[in-house]
């Protein structure tokens, strides 16, 4: 199980990976295709470091997403091995139970007075 979960981890992250990568990508083209060099000397310097500030600011609020996303799935990761520890500890009770139920029947089944 331990070889899956990393295999999982490995996938995981890669896929996160990637969706980051992707946004990053979409807010750089949607902003970025305005025309830099001729937008750059129709503003103002500070509309444009106003520009950039929130640039980062959109790239930080998805990397926090991404971030919360991540610790978000390995939570329900961690409650799925919880969760599927105790059903297996849950079925091997109720099979002792009815070998002990069974057992108990056919000593009295055998006793013949």
């Amino acid at each position: 199980m331990d070889r899956d979960s990393y295999t999982e981890d490995s996938l995981s992250s890669m896929v996160l990976e990637n969706v980051k990568n992707k946004l990053i990508d979409a807010f750089r083209a949607s902003s970025g295709d305005h025309g830099e060099d001729a937008g750059a000397s129709a503003r103002p310097l500070s509309i444009s470091r106003s520009y950039q500030a929130n640039e980062e600011l959109r790239r930080a609020q998805i990397d926090g997403a991404i971030t919360w996303l991540r610790s978000e799935l390995l939570e329900m990761r961690s409650q799925d091995l919880q969760l599927a520890q105790t059903l297996l500890g849950l079925n091997s009770e109720i099979q002792r139970l009815r070998r002990e139920s069974y057992g108990a029947v056919e000593e009295v089944g055998d006793y013949h007075p």
